[in-house]
């Protein structure tokens, strides 16, 4: 699984939430991609006021500070979710 951070280099809200990631990351074994959206006028377009942004595809987990509650919410429900597609 790929989690997205949309991310400004120059954003300490983004490197916080970047941070606070790691140990959900050790935890969940999830990938993080981290894209930084001001090379992306699209994208810059669509989060510029919400960055830093956590998304799972198109779905939002959360935006500014990481929320714990949701992404463990989040993370629990697909984890349950690919339990019950296995044989």
């Amino acid at each position: 699984m790929i989690l997205t951070l949309m991310f400004r280099e120059y954003c300490s809200l983004c490197h916080h939430m970047r941070d606070a990631l790691a140990p959900w990351q050790v935890r969940y074994g999830f990938e993080l991609e981290v894209i930084e959206i001001d090379d992306f006028p699209e994208l810059e377009a669509k989060y510029n006021e919400l960055v830093p942004v956590l998304l799972h595809g198109d779905n939002e987990i959360c935006h500014w500070h990481l929320d714990e509650t949701k992404l463990q919410a989040y993370l629990d429900s697909l984890s349950s979710v690919t339990a019950q597609q296995k044989p």
